[in-house]
C-alpha cells in the first residue's frame, strides 16, 4: 500500500476534506471504478467536443463555459449527485472545448491535433511514472504544486479583472510570442501536469480509505478539470510558438 503523506492538491476540487467529508453509502470506491467513470467522461467530452468543432457562436461557447463552471460548483458542494452532474459537465466542456478549438485551429491549423496528442502523452507518461514511483507526490512536492497552483490563478484573476477595462496581462496573448510569454506558459503547462499526480495521489487514497462509490465519478471529474486545463494551456502555448513564424 502506498504512503500518502496528506490530503494536499492544487486541483480545486480535490481539497485536503474531499475523502473525508463523505460517507458511505452502497458499494466502495474503486481505482479501476474510477478509470471507467474518467473514460466515459473524456468520451462524452471528446464526442461533443468533435460534434461542435465547427464555426459556432460566441454567446454559446460563453453559455456553455458559464453551464460548466456551474455545474463544477454544483458537483463540488453535492459529491453525492456526482454521477449526475459529471456527464454533464463533460457534455458542457466539450462542447465549449470543441468551439475553442475550432478557433485556435482557423489560425494555426493542426494545432488541435498536436495539442490532444501533447495531452494525452503526458497523462500516459505521469501516470506511468506515478505508478512506477518514480515521481513521489511528498509533503514538500505536494505543497510546493499548491502554491504554484495558486500563483497562477491569480494571475488568471487578475487578467480577468483587466478584461472588464479592454486590456489583458501581455503574457496571455495567444499572439506574445516573447521569451517572458513563451516561458510563462511552458511553467503553466508543467504545473498543470503535475497537478495530474496529485490527482492520481487523491484517487488512489480514495479506494484505499473506502471511500462511497459515487466518489468514483467525482475522482474522474477532479482528473477532467485538470486535463481541461493542461490541454487549453498547451492550446495557448502551441499558439504563442507558431506566432513566432
Amino acid at each position: 500500500m502506498r504512503s500518502h503523506l496528506s490530503l494536499r492538491s492544487g486541483n480545486p476540487v480535490l481539497t485536503k476534506e474531499t475523502f473525508n467529508s463523505v460517507s458511505s453509502t452502497s458499494g466502495q470506491m474503486t481505482i479501476e471504478g474510477t478509470v471507467n467513470k474518467t473514460a466515459l467522461s473524456l468520451f462524452l467530452l471528446i464526442g461533443t467536443g468533435y460534434l461542435t468543432f465547427n464555426p459556432i457562436s460566441p454567446a454559446i461557447i460563453f453559455a456553455c463555459g458559464i453551464g460548466g463552471f456551474i455545474i463544477a460548483i454544483v458537483t463540488v458542494f453535492k459529491k453525492q449527485w456526482a454521477p449526475i452532474t459529471v456527464p454533464i459537465y463533460a457534455i458542457l466542456e466539450g462542447a465549449l472545448l470543441g468551439g475553442v478549438s475550432f478557433m485556435y485551429n482557423s489560425l494555426y491549423d493542426g494545432i488541435v491535433t498536436n495539442a490532444i496528442f501533447l495531452t494525452v502523452g503526458i497523462l500516459l507518461a505521469l501516470l506511468t511514472a506515478y505508478r512506477s514511483g518514480v515521481i513521489k507526490p511528498t509533503e514538500n512536492f505536494k505543497l510546493g504544486i499548491f502554491a504554484a497552483t495558486g500563483g497562477i490563478a491569480l494571475v488568471y484573476f487578475v487578467n480577468f479583472i483587466m478584461g472588464f477595462f479592454g486590456s489583458s496581462m501581455g503574457i496571455m496573448q495567444i499572439d506574445n510570442a516573447s521569451p517572458l510569454s513563451i516561458g510563462f506558459s511552458i511553467v503553466v503547462v508543467i504545473i498543470a501536469a503535475l497537478n495530474l499526480v496529485l490527482d492520481f495521489d487523491f484517487i488512489e487514497e480514495g479506494a484505499e480509505n473506502g471511500a462511497p462509490k459515487y466518489m468514483e465519478w467525482y475522482g474522474a471529474f477532479g482528473l477532467l478539470v485538470t486535463l481541461i486545463w493542461l490541454y487549453l494551456e498547451i492550446l495557448r502555448l502551441l499558439a504563442k510558438l507558431n506566432s513566432r513564424r
